[in-house]
């Protein structure tokens, strides 16, 4: 890890922004610039990291660091690092960083015309707001870094500060990371969401619901973690039993018929994964393919 203690400046303090001033500080890494568009969140930032400066202006603050994340809403990282520039609020050594998981770093492609370093890191977490004294949200957790080669480093070197695990990924591929976070945890929900809605037809309380098919849940990813997608996958469709997935769709098309097409979307590409594996006769393969297909 870098032993030089390098200053970095906060530009947009929110969660993530406060979150990172106050656990970056004292691990080589110096608050010293803060700036939101709300000067209250920029104190609060302060306090919550404990020194460093709430400055009036953006380009002042990125002035103060060697480091400089940009930590605004996604939409405007763009016009914000391009405003910096224009204000020659970057030298030839500022690393620039942003921490959106949906963008590359080649949204900061302006602030390499001051020869600046520019590079995102990405917390595979969801942040609360600051409370003093919390835990810290990244110990343990996974950080995506992409960029240029410097910034790749020292994404990691912050990583590891912070308690966490850093992996690279190709700028180019940024856009498919994000969509697999976004798969993994927001879909989740919504097939979640799904498997409940079917169980509730039986009468049972969404909470109740959950309980019961919260171990089911635990266990099949305690699986996929230790043997793998194609040989954790059990039920109907692994066993090739038509009959079942049959008496499924009539009652699903039936009684709740907006989850049909899902139910048969969710088969087709689980059909895939038991072709993978061994034992499944081809004329199951076919009959299921058959009853999966969207009408």
């Amino acid at each position: 890890m870098n032993t030089l203690k390098r200053k970095f400046s906060v530009i947009g303090c929110g969660r993530v922004g406060i979150c990172l001033a106050t656990f970056l500080f004292k691990k080589n890494y110096e608050p010293a610039g803060f700036f939101s568009k709300s000067k209250a969140s920029a104190k609060a930032a302060k306090a919550a990291a404990g020194c460093g400066v709430v400055f009036d202006s953006a380009a002042d603050c990125a002035r103060a660091g060697d480091i400089v994340f940009i930590t605004t809403p996604d939409g405007v990282i763009e016009g914000v690092c391009g405003d910096l520039m224009r204000q020659n609020a970057f030298g030839p050594k500022t690393m620039v960083f942003h921490l959106s998981g949906a963008h590359s770093s080649e949204i900061l492609a302006q602030a390499k015309q001051s020869g600046a370093v520019v590079g995102s890191i990405h917390p595979l977490q969801s942040f609360a707001p600051y409370e003093p004294g919390q835990a810290s949200p990244f110990e343990g957790i996974n950080i995506s870094v992409e960029g240029d080669p410097d910034a790749v480093s020292q994404g990691k070197d912050i990583a590891a500060a912070l308690g966490a695990q850093a992996f690279a990924i190709p700028t180019e591929s940024k856009t498919l990371y994000h969509a697999s976070a976004v798969v993994a945890s927001n879909y989740l929900v919504t097939l979640v969401k799904f498997a409940l809605t079917l169980l509730m037809e039986t009468g049972l309380r969404e909470d109740v619901a959950f309980d019961i098919l919260s171990p089911l849940i635990q266990g099949t990813l305690s699986n996929i973690g230790s043997r793998g997608c194609t040989r954790a996958l059990t039920g109907p469709v692994a066993r090739g039993d038509h009959e079942t997935v049959s008496r499924h769709l009539t009652d699903i098309d039936e009684k709740i018929p907006e989850f049909s097409a899902l139910y048969r979307l969710l088969g087709t590409h689980t059909l895939d994964i038991a072709g993978a594996g061994d034992g499944l006769p081809e004329e199951a393969k076919k009959m299921l393919a058959h009853l999966f297909k969207q009408t």
